[in-house]
């Protein structure tokens, strides 16, 4: 039973042992960034009807949430790009392993843990994960500079104004470009109220645009 207690993992089931969190935790990220675009598209409809009523500050607030929900996708793409890289290299570990026979020091596998520990939703288990690696002789005693910058990391840069009416501008367009195959569409029924229709879309446009820092 001792025996047991203190036998060493086997080195390749421990790399498939992380490679399988790797990818849980990358599912992880993908259902992230579809909820975050679901709710970007519930927000851009709230900047139309904000629009319409003509409240651009309301429309401005959302257009500020727009630029941060689109600064968090980009954060957990780039999270995901070193999870991969990471992945690559214990694959890499895997081919020496049966060479060796046992984990050599790496350092790129060190350099992609150091990164990813910085993403607050990441770092428990990248925290977890660089301790195994580190008892199974794969990387070095984690920098405490990498693990302190951890903390706080979710400190938004603010957005500037010019991306909060690059939001309103893409809006605007993209209404004026919906508007002529609406128009097509409804040519035969609603010949009379089209001249009306396509004014109001100038106006919300026009709204739109006035929305300066």
């Amino acid at each position: 039973m001792l025996k047991a207690l203190f036998a060493k993992e086997d080195p390749k089931e421990s790399v498939r042992k992380w490679q399988a969190t790797l990818r849980a935790e990358q599912r992880g990220l993908d259902r992230q960034i579809r909820d975050i675009q679901f709710e970007e598209k519930k927000i851009h409809k709230s900047i139309r009807e904000a629009a319409k009523r003509g409240d651009m500050g309301s429309a401005k607030h959302l257009a500020k949430e727009i630029v941060q929900s689109r600064k968090a996708v980009s954060r957990l793409y780039v999270n995901k790009a070193h999870m991969q890289s990471l992945n690559t290299a214990l694959t890499e570990q895997l081919a020496m392993l049966r060479v060796a026979g046992t984990l050599s020091k790496s350092t790129e596998v060190m350099k992609q843990v150091n990164t990813i520990i910085k993403a607050p939703e990441l770092q428990k288990t990248m925290m977890e994960m660089s301790k195994e690696m580190m008892k199974a002789g794969l990387i070095e005693e984690m920098i405490s500079d990498a693990i302190d910058s951890a903390v706080g990391g979710e400190n938004e840069e603010e957005e500037t104004e010019e991306e909060v009416q690059k939001v309103l501008d893409e809006i605007a367009l993209d209404m004026t470009a919906n508007l002529p195959a609406a128009q097509r569409a409804k040519a035969k029924q609603q010949a009379a109220a089209e001249p009306e229709e396509e004014e109001d879309m100038a106006e919300l446009r026009a709204r739109l645009d006035a929305v300066k820092a």
